[in-house]
């Protein structure tokens, strides 16, 4: 059900957007600020309610041996027990997916067995989709600035290394067709992974493949007027926007993906690329040996210990019959 009405509404947003170049005033510019306004504002409501958000004891998510006696080897960025090892740990969650490296599936063997092994492909296609993405937005800056940013030509040195015809083949452009057709080819056959899948997972995936692909049949098969894509872009960001006359139609779904995608953003699970770095599970060091963390909680609602010597007097006769040890004598 799921994967049916997610189909449905990217067909339907497609549509729209095939006919929004009969209307470019409302998709080349209204609909383009809408969508612009509700992601700014979305994104910052979320970050103020994490930031807001209080974490009273530190429940790290670890992998290794925890900082304890010298003579014990730690891992010290499986297990972060200061600042600067929790920054590296988070740099290299951030940039190489490290969590998503080591994890596995779990498979049913001659009937009976249970067998875990290694899911290596789904961090090369995820981890090649997320850097493919990145470059791509960041190539796409020679659109929105004058003049163009030096890093953008960079970008676009290397990304056409593999030169193919004219024009150039980026690498990125073929890189992220590839992987989200992986990424979502695993959740329609893999029948452990379809169970689970709900629209919110297949929806943004069509999504951003229905701007991958029109951004490549722009950029390969159907010419647009790129002097006046420029304009257009650059008038929106600098609050001057130029009207054009008509829409390529295959522009004007391409910019119809992207506002929608700016509107589904911060209210979908795609809001975790800045969720990551507020997230108490990934930012926090263990430090629960060193330090003692004190409920901030505890004045505010004047909260009340119950001590051990206290459980004990309340369990006393039961743990008496059950012979377990006790500390306080009885009176």
């Amino acid at each position: 059900m799921g994967l049916f009405f997610s189909i449905v509404a990217f067909l339907v947003i497609a549509v729209i957007g095939y006919l929004g170049n009969f209307a470019p005033t409302v998709f080349g510019v209204v609909i383009p600020y809408i969508a612009l306004g509700l992601f700014l504002i979305g994104i910052v409501v979320r970050i103020i309610k994490w930031a807001t958000s209080p974490v009273p004891f530190r429940i790290t998510t670890t992998a290794g041996q925890q900082k304890s006696l010298p003579w014990i080897h730690r891992n010290r960025f499986d297990n972060p027990s200061n600042a600067w090892e929790t920054f590296v740990r988070m740099l290299l969650e951030v940039l190489f997916f490290r969590s998503l490296f080591r994890n596995t599936r779990a498979s049913i063997k001659d009937g009976k067995k249970l067998v875990y092994g290694a899911e290596k492909w789904l961090w090369l296609f995820a981890i090649l989709f997320h850097w493919s993405f990145l470059i791509i937005v960041l190539r796409h800056f020679r659109f929105f600035t004058e003049p163009t940013p030096a890093f953008v030509g960079f970008l676009q040195n290397i990304d056409g290394f593999f030169q193919f015809g004219v024009p150039i083949l980026y690498i990125t452009n073929v890189a992220i067709v590839v992987a989200l057709t992986y990424l979502f080819l695993r959740r329609v056959i893999d029948q452990k992974i379809k169970y689970i899948s709900l629209s919110s997972d297949y929806f943004p995936l069509l999504l951003i493949l229905g701007i991958a692909t029109t951004g490549i049949l722009m950029r390969y098969f159907f010419k647009v007027d790129l002097v006046q894509i420029k304009e257009l872009a650059v008038g929106i960001l600098s609050f001057n926007p130029v009207i054009p006359n008509q829409l390529n139609p295959i522009f004007s779904m391409h910019l119809f993906f992207v506002s929608v995608l700016l509107i589904y953003f911060p209210m979908s699970k795609l809001v975790h690329m800045p969720g990551i770095f507020f997230s108490p599970t990934r930012n926090l060091s263990n430090d629960n040996r060193e330090k003692r963390h004190i409920n901030p909680w505890n004045k505010e609602f004047k909260m009340h210990y119950h001590t051990y010597e206290e459980y004990e007097d309340e369990f006393r006769e039961v743990m008496k019959n059950v012979n377990l040890p006790l500390e306080k004598e009885e009176k």
